[in-house]
């Protein structure tokens, strides 16, 4: 293996693809060189659970499959800063597995700096990727606005990452794919997309290249999701990118039952109800849950609010499969659309209802973005009702070490937002159950059903977690699991082909 990334000044090498010209005066004809391998460079999620960038090179194109953004500690955010390894220009085209923000959000950066091939996803990911780039490029905009106001930042002025030009650039890319026919990609590669379960839209990977077959994970979902089907059987790969986010860890039961217990609890007390969510899938999946729970019962009868306007949009792409009965959804939960528009359901569509919600005054159930506390509307929220000792902060999905509700989930005393430091003196709840990423357990069931490939490499975890995955990958299924390094690079090649000598 090869620490050393692709360089964007070094060119690929024609020779490499053909035969050298014959010949010399004696009537030796020169030996064909053979045909560079392909390789695969982790340009992102190795070493960290964020940040999907894996470049697939040929002699003939380049593929980055997936293209996100990093999230958690600055050390990593601020690789979203620097230039690729690789010339953006010089990149044949992208793959998404799916729509969040740490696998498509690199995307407008991608653009500015020179891509303009296709990006080929899923037509469920080309909406919701749509919404997520589109927010986050306000979202960046407006963050750099307050900033420069606040005079908080540390730039002079204070920019976007990326603005909403360059977001609106990457959507005209979008090349949406559903089925599991193989579409072309440049160079002669090909990729198929298969259901993973994980939010509406998601796939899994198949591609093959130069005779090599190399499944990607992106973010494999779980059986148990509570409105789309199980994911689709695992193929086999001579190559496995797969995820490990739960690679140590084994999901809890019973989140419904939780979620239940959290909110009768701080209603009974007065308080407020705040679970930071993310807008996509899993916004969706609360308000169904807890509309079910309040008209079976299960919780008090009090307003359910959604506040964030990604959430809204992302919301009417999933009234829109459910109305259209797409495939991906689960039979029995295609009528529960209706809750998303049941009375006692609020949409704050304005930022005048945002700003009501910082200090309700009644008990209530607010559900905002961001899931990690990141930014958006939720940290307005946050910063008014943390102080407060009846109301509760639930939160429902994966905390990225280094961001707010990673360390609201860790028991901090305070956090830092927009520049000051808020107590907490809410009650804070950490329910697993809700989590649309497959557990160990769930990837290693998935796993089993095909033949060892020649490598598996686990990326998209915490280092270990990752660590833990790959010895389990290799103790469980006899697999070479490894776990690659930020840059390395890699040589693909299929299980039958002989090592080289």
């Amino acid at each position: 293996m090869s620490a050393q990334s692709p360089s964007a000044s070094t060119p690929r090498d024609p020779t490499s693809a053909a035969s050298s010209p014959a010949s010399s005066s004696a009537g030796w004809s020169t030996p064909r060189r053979p045909r560079r391998r392909p390789t695969l460079t982790f340009l992102g999620a190795a070493g960290t659970v964020t940040g999907s960038k894996f470049l697939v090179e040929t002699p003939d194109a380049r593929v980055l499959v997936d293209c996100g953004l990093f999230q958690g500690p600055q050390e990593w955010r601020r690789r979203n800063w620097d230039r690729l390894p690789v010339e953006p220009s010089s990149i044949d085209a992208v793959v998404l597995t799916h729509a969040h923000l740490d696998h498509c959000g690199y995307l407008p950066l991608l653009t500015r700096h020179g891509f303009s091939g296709p990006v080929v996803c899923s037509r469920d990911t080309a909406r919701l990727a749509s919404i997520v780039l589109r927010d986050a490029a306000h979202l960046e905009e407006e963050q750099a606005e307050y900033a420069r106001d606040a005079g908080f930042s540390k730039h002079t002025p204070a920019l976007p990452l990326f603005d909403s030009s360059d977001a609106e650039q990457a959507i005209s890319l979008f090349r949406p794919h559903d089925g599991l026919e193989p579409a072309a990609l440049p160079g002669g590669m090909q990729v198929s997309l298969h259901p993973s379960a994980h939010i509406l839209g998601s796939t899994f990977a198949v591609l093959d290249v130069d005779g090599v077959r190399v499944l990607f994970t992106g973010d494999m979902g779980r059986p148990v999701h509570p409105l789309l089907q199980p994911p689709a059987p695992a193929v086999d790969a001579d190559v496995v990118v797969t995820e490990s986010t739960y690679g140590s860890r084994q999901h809890e039961r019973g989140g419904r039952e939780a979620l239940a217990a959290a909110v009768t609890r701080t209603v009974g007390r007065g308080g407020v109800c705040l679970l930071p969510a993310f807008a996509i899938d899993r916004t969706a999946v609360l308000l169904v849950t807890l509309s079910e729970l309040r008209e079976q019962g299960g919780i008090p009868d009090v307003p359910i609010y959604v506040d964030s306007p990604m959430a809204l949009r992302a919301l009417e792409v999933y009234r829109q499969a459910f109305t259209a009965h797409e495939p991906a959804l689960r039979p029995e939960v295609l009528a529960a659309h209706a809750v998303l528009a049941a009375p006692g359901v609020h949409l704050a569509s304005t930022r005048e209802q945002s700003e009501r919600l910082n200090h309700p005054d009644h008990p209530c159930v607010i559900i905002s973005a961001s899931g990690m506390a990141t930014g958006g509307r939720v940290l307005h929220h946050l910063a008014s009702q943390l102080p407060v000792r009846n109301n509760a902060v639930i939160l429902t999905g994966y905390q990225v070490a280094g961001t707010r509700g990673a360390a609201l989930a860790e028991g901090a005393r305070q956090v830092k937002i927009h520049g000051e430091y808020v107590p907490v003196r809410a009650e804070v709840v950490v329910i697993d159950g809700f989590s649309a990423h497959a557990d160990a357990d769930e990837l290693i069931a998935w796993f089993s059903t095909v033949s060892p490939p020649r490598t598996a490499y686990v990326v998209h975890g915490e280092p270990d977690s990752a660590e833990t995955f790959a010895e389990r990958l290799d103790d469980e299924l006899g697999w070479n699991a490894v776990v690659p390094r930020y840059l390395e690079r890699v040589v693909l090649r299929a299980r039958a082909e002989p090592a080289p000598r």
